[in-house]
């Protein structure tokens, strides 16, 4: 796995905020004018107001008093409504874009190779991808234009007080700036605790995840306590982490209130002076109060904008990290493969999942339309063979070959639909027969899949079905017998028509039964087809035009199945007289 090169800073939040916020620019335009309205609003009734109490206390006709409380009442309920509908808008906002990025995550993982997946857990990722995501929803809502609208509040309040009066526009201006530099410093030190926090969780929902889905094998070994030592022990890390955080939120939250109190206390005491002085009547008092007390809400919202920042800031963070790796195995240019069975050559391949190769400069070829048996014990390599062959992991060493064409010239896309694989494990995803069948491609034909189940004996078993085709399939399977689920596997490959067909051990969960019926649908699929059968079991080798042996990450043999089998002294045939338990030699 490899790390791009990434910036840090506010050139990090521009980039993520051009490439997810700034393409909505109607939403963004409609969400500004709706802030600028409200701030208008905000800074005109306190006038009204004034206008009111001075009025009030004049030989004014009563009707102007009426036209005074019918304005405000008429602009505190325009305030609410666009309040309530500025609120939609940028929650809408944020949904759109925190989507986009969700999809953009997940996309970008599964283009990661196995390396990746092998050292992160699925909970683990699902944090990263949903849960800092979520995180980051009120930065991508808001945060721009709230930010900006309160400072705009701020100015704006800031500039009438002037207006008003010169000494409380400066001490209000005082007060304003105290409180920023003190929140903003304030969160340059609870930042770090919030990445940390981030970065716990996501390894205590890996924990609960990996867990959870192994259940049963805990369960079954007797290993409930050791795993509940190490959940507390996550636990224990995580409060710490916690606590800090929140006091990161108390010391502003507290510090806030400190300051909201001192800035009051000076506009009371400065307005005191000033009406005494006669300076400013009743009415400005109450303005000059009211201000001071809006003014106190931009600076909150700021604050909790900050926070919003804080918690932003760490997960912004970890998915950058995320989005900055880049997959070892990367698309080919787009060489293209011919439609029918492929030729497989193996030219001095050697690869190994760490510094020990498990496979050793391997040399093999397959013609097209061949059946080879791959065999050996377990750990020899072969299941890594056909990882090696749907690329998901490149060797260290040599290269590999579809029809004389380098593998990694391919697209991923199209070599992993000219090779099929099958194996012993079968995902049966979330969703209907269709879907599991098609894997969501539209252009396979509800008759095609008829067509293919019919074949492979699985047409009662659909006809059984409600809903046929539409019938939801539990995730994991559970609504399947091994046998079934073995079966639908077989479909998909019918499906998918691949020029190269690998079987590891993909009848071993067979009863008898089921692998007699299944027989004659292998022997169709296998027909113009290349195939490499990993096996154990001399059954399923039977059909084999040549046969290959791995023992320790080496080519120990390799031949025609009916010669090796006549040649007393060849592996093979040692191996079909002990019943294909393989001895040193």
């Amino acid at each position: 796995m490899k790390k791009a090169s990434k910036s840090g800073g506010w050139n990090t939040y521009y980039d993520m905020l051009s490439k997810y916020l700034f393409p909505h620019k109607g939403a963004l335009i409609a969400l500004t004018l709706l802030l600028f309205g409200l701030i208008g609003l905000q800074l005109a009734n306190p006038q009204v107001i004034r206008f009111f109490i001075d009025t009030a206390g004049s030989d004014e006709p009563l009707e102007t008093l009426m036209y005074a409380a019918l304005l405000f009442i008429g602009f505190s309920i325009a305030q609410q409504i666009i309040a309530v509908v500025s609120t939609y808008a940028s929650e809408n906002l944020a949904w759109r874009t925190t989507n986009k990025l969700r999809g953009d995550l997940a996309e970008h993982c599964l283009k990661l190779d196995m390396t990746f997946h092998k050292s992160n857990t699925s909970g683990s990722l699902i944090e990263r991808v949903d849960g800092d995501v979520n995180a980051l929803a009120n930065f991508f809502s808001s945060f721009i234009i709230h930010l900006g609208g309160n400072l705009l509040l701020m100015a704006g309040i800031i500039i009438l007080l002037f207006h008003e009066n010169v000494w409380i526009g400066a001490g209000m201006l005082l007060f304003v700036a105290f409180a920023i530099v003190i929140v903003q410093h304030i969160r340059k030190y609870a930042a770090p605790v919030w990445r940390d926090w981030r970065q716990v969780n996501a390894e205590y929902y890996g924990f609960v995840g990996e867990h959870l889905e192994g259940t049963e094998d805990t369960r079954a070994n007797g290993a409930s306590g050791y795993v509940m030592g190490r959940f507390y022990g996550l636990l224990r890390r995580m409060l710490p982490l916690r606590r800090k955080a929140f006091l990161g939120f108390a010391s502003m939250w507290i510090t806030t209130v400190i300051v909201f109190a001192l800035g009051n206390a000076m506009a009371f005491a400065i307005s005191a002076f000033l009406w005494k002085s006669g300076a400013i009547t009743i009415g400005t008092v109450y303005l000059i109060f009211f201000y001071t007390e809006l003014l106190a809400k931009p600076i909150e919202k700021i604050r909790t904008q900050i926070e919003d920042l804080q918690k932003a800031d760490a997960s912004l963070h970890r998915i950058r990290e995320l989005l900055s790796m880049k997959p070892s195995v990367q698309d080919g240019p787009g060489a293209k493969l011919a439609e029918g069975p492929l030729a497989v050559s193996f030219r001095g391949m050697t690869f190994g999942y760490d510094d020990s190769p498990t496979i050793k400069r391997l040399n093999l070829e397959l013609k097209p339309g061949e059946v080879l048996g791959l065999l050996g014990r377990t750990g020899s390599g072969k299941t890594t063979i056909a990882r090696l062959l749907l690329r998901f992991y490149d060797p260290q060493q040599g290269e590999i070959a579809l029809n004389g064409i380098d593998i990694r010239s391919l697209k991923l896309a199209e070599l992993r639909n000219a090779v099929a694989l099958v194996t012993q494990n079968i995902e049966i995803l979330q969703g209907t027969v269709r879907d599991n069948l098609t894997f969501y491609d539209e252009a396979i034909t509800d008759g095609a899949i008829h067509d293919v189940l019919e074949e492979l004996g699985l047409g009662d078993w659909l006809r059984s079905l409600k809903d046929g085709l539409d019938t939801p399939l539990d995730s994991g399977g559970g609504s399947l017998s091994a046998g079934e689920a073995q079966l639908l596997a077989f479909a998909r490959v019918f499906l998918q028509n691949p020029g190269l067909v690998i079987l590891d051990e993909a009848s071993s969960r067979l009863d008898p039964l089921t692998e007699q019926r299944l027989e004659k649908a292998v022997d169709r699929l296998l027909r113009e087809r290349t195939c490499i059968i990993i096996a154990h079991r001399l059954s399923t080798i039977q059909r084999a035009d040549r046969i290959a042996i791995m023992e320790h990450g080496v080519l120990a043999e390799s031949g025609e199945r009916e010669k090796l089998a006549g040649d007393p002294s060849s592996r093979f045939s040692r191996m079909l007289a002990v019943g294909l338990e393989e001895v040193s030699v």
